[in-house]
């Protein structure tokens, strides 16, 4: 029979959950980590697929007290942020639990979407936060094709569906269904900012809601955040030293892990370069 002495054995992690103390409060933690974008389980950025059964676990385990958010996330979709956002509070509402939300390296745009979901909001001195506006971006490439002498033919029925093709002459009035729609998702994001940070603000809206970024302490003198804290510091004083943080990570069987990856290595390689690009816009 083997010896089991230190404190890293298995069965010792495993008898020290199961006979845990009553006394000892538990906080379920979920890292939201990477570019938030298209609802996929084969993609490897953060969307409401990919996390919803783990917050929905975060939320019903046996005697949690609350339910702490690591958020990482130069932002993305809108959607999938909206959709993560809304299940975090559906579901701390539903439970009666509190959630606390810590911006890690990055919360950004998308990422300061779900950063919102927490009761409490904090960061570190050098996260980087903000960037609330909306954004899109392309190329274009009409006077290269006529360089190589490529004829681009596009037929369509709707005078706009070919809005803003990159091979095609960009036109003011696609510009603007373009500016319209932006606008709808910017009005709804600065919605959510001055509801979720209501009376906290201490900025004007124009200054607020430019796109730009700053620190964690700057962010918390413009009230866009609680405090300045790392997770582990909080929770310790909210439910005191004894408190447990219980990692609430994604169960993946050894051999889906290896094909999933081997037949997906190309979709896979391309996602982290966009993550590492939007990554790399503030400086990460």
């Amino acid at each position: 029979m083997s010896n089991c002495q230190t404190s890293n054995c298995p069965t010792r992690k495993f008898l020290k959950k199961l006979f845990r103390c009553k006394s000892e409060p538990v906080v379920a933690c979920v890292n939201l980590h990477g570019v938030i974008g298209k609802d996929s389980k084969l993609s490897s950025g953060l969307n409401f697929e990919n996390v919803a059964p783990l917050l929905k676990r975060a939320f019903e385990m046996k005697k949690v007290k609350a339910v702490a958010l690591a958020v990482n996330s130069p932002g993305g979709s809108p959607v999938q942020s909206e959709l993560i956002y809304n299940y975090v509070r559906e579901l701390s509402e539903e439970k009666k639990i509190p959630v606390y939300t810590f911006a890690q390296d990055v919360a950004a745009s998308g990422g300061y979407w779900l950063l919102l979901a927490g009761d409490e909001v904090y960061a570190h001195n050098s996260s980087i936060l903000g960037s609330i506006g909306v954004i899109f971006s392309g190329f274009g490439f009409v006077d290269l094709i006529k360089k190589i002498g490529v004829d681009r033919r596009v037929y369509t029925e709707g005078k706009n569906k070919a809005i803003l093709d990159p091979f095609l002459p960009e036109q003011d009035e696609n510009v603007e269904i373009l500016k319209d729609c932006q606008r709808d998702i910017f009005e709804g994001f600065k919605d959510l900012v001055k509801s979720r940070r209501q009376g906290k603000l201490k900025e004007l809206e124009e200054n607020l809601f430019t796109g730009a970024f700053w620190s964690g302490k700057k962010s918390l003198d413009l009230g866009l955040i609680d405090g300045i804290c790392d997770m582990r510091s909080k929770m310790k004083e909210k439910f005191g030293a004894k408190v447990e943080l219980l990692q609430i990570t994604a169960k993946k069987g050894l051999l889906k892990s290896f094909f999933s990856e081997k037949s997906n290595f190309t979709y896979s390689l391309l996602n982290k370069i966009e993550e590492r690009i939007s990554f790399n816009k503030f400086g990460l």
